[in-house]
């Protein structure tokens, strides 16, 4: 990727869309760019910690494992999303593992260079601040989601959430979610079991709440299967 590839990549991330093309030069001068395979590992929990990633093209999924080695996923990430969010002033290693879900292609920029980048340029760092701020709102409504919702209420908030950050708007107002998270997968997301999903699945599918098309894809209107 040449340079002005890359700077047209960057400035579509939230954390470098209002940068001058002084400020954004900083950053394409200690970023590279990398690809990964589909079934690859960025980085595994507790490496050392020394680069963020910015998604390029691909999808990558952050999960951690239980004392009893049952997977925790984190989270989903695709396309114009970063990681680690603590990367930037964490010490040690990984919070958690970055497994890639379909070939990708990352933005790496090292730690220690963009932490003097942001010393230098106080502006970027409000904005990186900002960014975690976000994030950390996200981490509190699924926490408050958990402590608050039964096991049914959980499932719901989850399909509204990848709906939303993964799924295709329809002109009724109605979201097509690709059927490419496992009952597996949606367990793992908020600490329950693939039968208790399947289960939610199937009692949901015949209250008329969600359809499942030809390809195998869920359909469903996000307001109406919370309830609101």
């Amino acid at each position: 990727m040449n340079v002005q590839d890359l700077k047209k990549t960057l400035i579509n991330f939230p954390l470098f869309r209002h940068l001058n093309d002084k400020e954004i030069a900083k950053i394409i001068n200690i970023s590279i760019t990398r690809t990964w395979k589909k079934g690859s590992h960025v980085f595994l929990q507790d490496e050392p910690l020394e680069n963020v990633y910015f998604i390029f093209s691909g999808k990558i999924k952050i999960y951690k494992n239980d004392l009893h080695g049952k997977e925790q996923i984190v989270n989903i990430l695709k396309k114009g999303e970063m990681f680690p969010h603590v990367g930037f002033f964490r010490r040690g290693g990984y919070p958690a593992n970055a497994e890639v879900l379909s070939d990708s292609k990352l933005v790496v920029v090292p730690i220690a260079k963009f932490e003097q980048v942001l010393i230098e340029d106080p502006e970027l760092t409000i904005k990186v601040f900002r960014l975690l701020g976000e994030k950390i709102i996200d981490l509190q409504e699924r926490l408050e989601e958990q402590v608050l919702n039964n096991t049914y209420e959980q499932i719901i908030g989850l399909l509204v959430r990848l709906a939303k950050k993964h799924g295709t708007k329809l002109d009724d107002g109605s979201f097509v979610l690709k059927g490419e998270f496992t009952n597996k997968d949606l367990a793992n997301m908020i600490g329950t079991s693939r039968e208790t999903v399947s289960r939610t699945l199937t009692r949901l599918r015949k209250e008329g709440k969600i359809r499942i098309n030809a390809d195998g894809h869920f359909i469903f209107e996000p307001d109406e299967l919370s309830g609101q």
